[in-house]
C-alpha cells in the first residue's frame, strides 16, 4: 500500500440528495421536511432560461427564510459556459446566509473548471467576511469529466463529493438510448439463445468511485429517470451501493425512501460488522492477524471493511 494514506470522505449523511427546481417556490418546504439527507435546489436544467434570475431570487430568499434542519444545503448553479453562473455564485454568497453549505457544478470537464468556481467564490467570501467555508460538489457529466475525473476531484480543497449525471454523460459520449441510468435494453449479453442485461454505467461509477476514494471524496449515484419503475431503481441503487457509492439522487418524492433504504445499513449487516471486529478483536489478544467468522477468514482488510458499515450506521443513527 502506498505511504501516502487515503484520506477519509466527509463524515455526513448523503443517502438521498433531493432535487427541486429554484423556480418553484411551493416545493422548498416541502423538500426541507422530506427525509432526504442533501437537498439541491436547482438553477441548471429544470430552470428555463426566461426564469432563470428569478429562480435565483427565489433561491435566496428560501436559504434565509425556510428551516432546513440539520441537511446539507446545496445549490446547483448553472454550468459555466452559459450567461448565468457567474451570478449566481455572486448573488448566492453575497445575498445568501450562513445556512448554504454546498455549490453543486455541473458538467466538470477538468480542473480549471473547478478552479474558476474556486477563485470567484473565494473571492467573494473574502470580500463579504463569511464564516462559513463553501464546500463543492462536481458533476461528471461529459466525455471529458470522465476522462478526467482524478485531477477534478483533486482540484480544489472545497470537493467533497462528485456524481454521475447519467443523461448529459450518454448524449456527450453519443451512446444510442434515451434513457436516464438504468440497464439498458440494446445493452446485453446472449448466451444459449438467452439475453443477460449488464449495467452500462457500471464502469464510469468505478472510475469516479476509484477518484472519490482516492481524494477523500463522497462518491454519488446520479438520476434514475423512470420514477415510477421502484424495483428499477432498486437494482440501480444496490448495484451503486456495491461499488461503493454512498447514496443517489431523487429527482422525484417517492424516490428518497428508496434510496435511504438500500443506503443505510441493515440491522443485520451492522450486527455482522460488529461480530466481526469483535472476533479480531479476539484473534489480536491471541496474537493472531487473522481468524474465521462464519466459516470465512477475516483479517485486516475485513476490519476495514466492517468499520465502513458501523461508522455508517452510527453516523445514520446520530442524525
Amino acid at each position: 500500500m502506498s505511504f501516502r494514506l487515503q484520506p477519509p470522505a466527509p463524515a455526513r449523511p448523503n443517502r438521498c440528495q433531493l432535487f427541486g427546481p429554484g423556480s418553484n417556490t411551493k416545493l422548498f418546504e416541502k423538500m426541507a421536511a422530506s427525509a432526504a439527507d442533501v437537498i439541491n435546489i436547482d438553477l441548471e436544467d429544470s430552470v428555463s432560461p426566461g426564469d432563470k434570475d428569478t429562480a435565483r431570487a427565489n433561491t435566496i430568499q428560501a436559504i434565509n427564510d425556510v428551516d432546513w434542519g440539520q441537511k446539507t444545503l446545496s445549490v446547483r448553479i448553472n454550468g459555466l459556459d452559459t450567461p448565468f453562473w457567474y451570478r449566481d455564485v455572486v448573488d448566492l454568497l453575497e445575498q445568501a446566509g450562513d445556512r448554504l453549505d454546498q455549490i453543486m457544478i455541473p458538467k466538470a470537464g477538468c480542473a480549471a473548471d473547478i478552479y474558476a468556481v474556486d477563485a470567484l467564490v473565494t473571492g467573494v467570501e473574502a470580500a463579504k467576511s463569511r464564516k462559513k467555508r463553501i464546500s463543492f460538489e462536481a458533476i461528471i457529466e461529459s466525455a471529458a469529466g470522465i476522462a478526467h475525473v482524478e485531477e477534478i476531484a483533486a482540484a480544489s480543497p472545497r470537493m467533497q463529493a462528485l456524481s454521475l449525471g447519467a443523461a448529459d454523460f450518454a448524449a456527450s459520449m453519443g451512446m444510442a438510448t434515451t434513457g436516464i441510468g438504468g440497464t439498458q435494453e440494446s445493452y446485453y449479453m446472449l448466451r444459449e439463445g438467452q439475453k443477460y442485461w449488464s449495467d452500462p454505467w457500471h464502469w464510469a461509477q468505478t472510475a469516479i468511485v476509484a477518484a472519490c476514494r482516492t481524494h477523500g471524496l463522497l462518491p454519488v449515484d446520479g438520476p434514475f429517470g423512470d420514477f415510477s419503475d421502484d424495483e428499477g431503481f432498486r437494482a440501480q441503487a444496490r448495484r451503486s451501493a456495491t461499488l461503493g457509492m454512498v447514496g443517489k439522487w431523487a429527482i422525484h418524492p417517492k424516490q428518497i425512501a428508496l434510496a435511504n433504504e438500500i443506503f443505510t445499513p441493515s440491522a443485520e449487516a451492522v450486527q455482522e460488522a460488529r461480530e466481526i471486529l469483535k472476533a479480531m478483536d479476539e484473534a489480536k489478544a491471541r496474537g493472531e492477524g487473522a481468524t474465521t467468522y462464519k466459516g470465512r477468514l477475516v483479517d485486516i482488510a475485513s476490519i476495514k471493511q466492517a468499520e465502513v458499515i458501523v461508522r455508517q450506521a452510527e453516523m445514520i443513527d446520530a442524525m
